[in-house]
């Protein structure tokens, strides 16, 4: 009886193994399995969203070409430097295949998802969107064929001369960490991968945005990460914080021993949270990578330590605006916009207000900065030096008082109380006076004051 007990024994743990390995055992590599395998698609979704102007300087829209046709995507501008530059493609989490906003609005530190962290170290972001996605051509084929557009992706940005083709890498979050966890496997294209919170069967994701058959086994199969992960060839960090999708990571990393996939769960974080501190040591290890070999490495310690740097709150994307009919330009936040102003002071002959395009979300400084600029004649109603009077007797702190800036004498004071922060910069021409008054809560007046002084250093006169 002993003997015939072993024996049952042996057989389980073998069919035990054998069930355990089958997720990374395949007669075809991911690649294989995908040209001999065609998606039938219950649905046909398509996002038809609107695709908003991206800042001038800082992204383009471009259109790269696919196997369905041209897809929209932002890229960041040529830096006009003559240098080949790294790039990471990055595939936002969600499930509309579209781009947005996003990429130059405000990063929260709690949850960027907007990859700003890239950005702000000097490399370039490209975002795809995807077939089935705003008014591209072809239907939403849930986590398939947009592995196709990915490669595409970057067939495009490769060729583009102001980026360095061997250092073009990929990252995503959720949703488009799975779909970049699912790239690794079908290609080796890239440098390296980086996929914050993927699943690793697609079962796991929202079903009732899912347009295949999900009762099909072999659909969810070509889908589902955990199957392929013996064919990823490219160094690639699976990121996930310990509340988030941890089980998920935990499964994913079970299931294989391929030395390429290192998986990170973090302590204190959650799905969203990890974001901002683990892409800015994402971004310094892409900055220390030479292309030459595989030399990036991310560790758990590195990760924790990264956990607990105090929060950043990062400058805006910055756009020239050019105002001719007064004779000035300056930088200010790509998300600000600006219209005339009716009611002037002093003797103006114009006036502009610049405000966020984001302004009833004005829990930070990106949106609740608001800057009035007016010009008017001297000597009507007003000097220089009587304008430069009154602003001394006023509330303003004119201890900064008149300095150069540009080769324009300019004249700065500063008022703030528990409320508001203030500060006034007025420029003086042969005949006019050109004052920028800027305000925001007292609370984000600190990087207010950054973000006003890198606007007024930037103005040029005509």
């Amino acid at each position: 009886m002993k003997k015939y007990f072993l024996l049952f024994t042996a057989i389980l743990i073998l069919a035990i193994t054998s069930a355990c390995t089958s997720q990374t055992t395949n007669e075809m590599t991911f690649a294989e399995a995908r040209s001999t395998f065609e998606t039938t698609l219950t649905r046909q979704v398509q996002n038809g969203a609107f695709i908003p102007d991206p800042p001038e300087g800082v992204f383009d829209l471009i259109h790269y070409p696919s196997e369905v046709g041209d897809l929209a995507a932002f890229i960041s501008s040529n830096p006009n430097d003559g240098q080949r530059h790294p790039l990471i493609i990055w595939v936002v989490g969600g499930w509309s295949n579209g781009i947005s906003s996003l990429p130059w609005s405000y990063p929260r530190w709690e949850n960027d998802q907007t990859a700003s962290a890239f950005r702000e170290a000097g490399i370039l972001v490209m975002y795809p969107s995807f077939r089935g996605g705003n008014s591209n051509l072809g239907y939403q084929e849930t986590l398939y064929g947009e592995i196709d557009d990915i490669v595409s992706a970057f067939e495009y940005a490769a060729k583009l001369p102001y980026v360095d083709p061997n250092r073009i890498y990929l990252g995503g979050h959720s949703t488009g960490g799975t779909r970049v966890l699912l790239t690794a496997a079908y290609t080796d294209i890239f440098r390296a991968i980086f996929s914050f919170g993927p699943v690793d069967e697609i079962r796991h994701h929202n079903q009732s945005q899912f347009t295949f058959d999900i009762r099909n086994a072999e659909e969810n199969r070509m889908r589902s990460p955990i199957y392929w992960l013996e064919d990823i060839n490219t160094p690639t960090f699976i990121i996930e914080g310990a509340d988030g999708n941890a089980d998920e990571v935990r499964r994913i990393e079970r299931a294989s021993q391929n030395t390429n996939i290192h998986t990170f769960l973090i302590d204190g974080a959650d799905h969203f949270d990890i974001l901002a501190p683990a892409t800015l040591l994402a971004a310094q290890k892409i900055l220390r990578d030479n292309g030459n070999e595989s030399n990036i490495s991310i560790t758990t310690e590195e990760l924790q330590a990264a956990m607990r740097q105090r929060p950043t709150s990062p400058m805006p994307p910055m756009t020239r605006y050019f105002e001719d009919v007064d004779g000035f330009s300056l930088l200010i936040p790509a998300i600000w916009g600006a219209m005339p102003i009716r009611e002037r002071g002093f003797a103006a002959m114009s006036g502009l207000l610049f405000f966020s395009e984001y302004a009833a979300d004005a829990d930070n400084f990106w949106d609740s900065s608001v800057m009035n600029v007016e010009t008017f004649v001297q000597d009507e109603e007003m000097s220089y030096s009587e304008f430069v009077e009154i602003v001394g007797i006023s509330r303003f702190d004119v201890s900064g008082g008149e300095t150069i800036i540009n080769g324009r004498m300019a004249f700065i004071a500063v008022y703030e109380d528990e409320y508001d922060f203030n500060t006034i910069a007025a420029f003086q021409t042969d005949e006019w006076i050109t004052v920028f008054f800027f305000w925001l809560p007292k609370e984000h007046g600190d990087y207010g004051a950054i973000l006003f002084e890198t606007m007024i250093n930037s103005i040029e006169f005509t």
